[in-house]
């Protein structure tokens, strides 16, 4: 069975633990953000419904804590997760936020999602308080948890568009996330809804920072 011998002596048993590697070190900040929020999936499960609210408003980017410590909520919020579970942000991450940032750039990825996040939770926040300004929502809004890591998301799902090649399918790509972030607007309106279609729209709006990344040159991952 010389085919058989040649596939065993051929079959190095680091192979795959050097995959792996080098798929994780090409998307660091990605699987750095993924093992913080491991860590603190753990813990949300450890506490009692109570505490959790407790801890989770502290880190709400509502309009009560945006004008106290808005740095410290922008970033703590993209923390916890908010409904769902930490396996399927993993699958969700991999899909998105690995080959954006492969592509990017670790600094440019970053400045995505950090576009993406904030302007996006300022434009919902700031939709709500004009609700409660015009008594279209209650006072109490000011405090209305809002956590995740959605808005970053919806950015960097939005600004892959422009690394699809073929133009045409580039169209229907985008409109494929438009429609995603645009149909709950019609149902059920919320000021994450708000959100979520601001940050597609704030990752398209990045497309400046993609334009040195859709050349033949810039095919090979790096962190700049």
């Amino acid at each position: 069975m010389p085919y058989t011998g040649f596939m065993i002596a051929s079959f190095r048993p680091t192979a795959l633990p050097r995959a792996i590697r080098s798929y994780v070190c090409h998307a660091p900040g990605t699987f750095i953000w993924l093992g913080l929020l491991f860590g603190t999936s753990v813990i949300m499960h450890q506490l009692t419904p109570d505490i959790l609210e407790h801890v989770l408003q502290r880190r709400s980017t509502n309009i009560h804590n945006l004008l106290i410590s808005p740095g410290r909520v922008l970033l703590t919020s993209a923390l916890w997760l908010d409904g769902g579970g930490w396996p399927l942000y993993f699958v969700v991450f991999n899909i998105f936020h690995v080959p954006a940032e492969r592509w990017l750039g670790t600094r440019r990825w970053l400045t995505v999602m950090g576009i993406a996040h904030i302007g996006a939770t300022y434009l919902s926040e700031g939709v709500l308080a004009l609700a409660i300004h015009t008594d279209a929502a209650p006072r109490s809004a000011v405090n209305t948890l809002d956590v995740g890591v959605s808005y970053a998301l919806a950015g960097v799902a939005a600004v892959l568009t422009y690394r699809v090649p073929w133009r045409p399918l580039r169209y229907v790509y985008a409109a494929g996330v438009l429609f995603f972030y645009t149909a709950p607007l019609f149902d059920n309106l919320t000021f994450t809804d708000i959100g979520h279609l601001a940050a597609a729209l704030l990752g398209l709006a990045c497309y400046p920072l993609t334009r040195s990344r859709n050349s033949p040159q810039a095919a090979t991952p790096n962190t700049s």
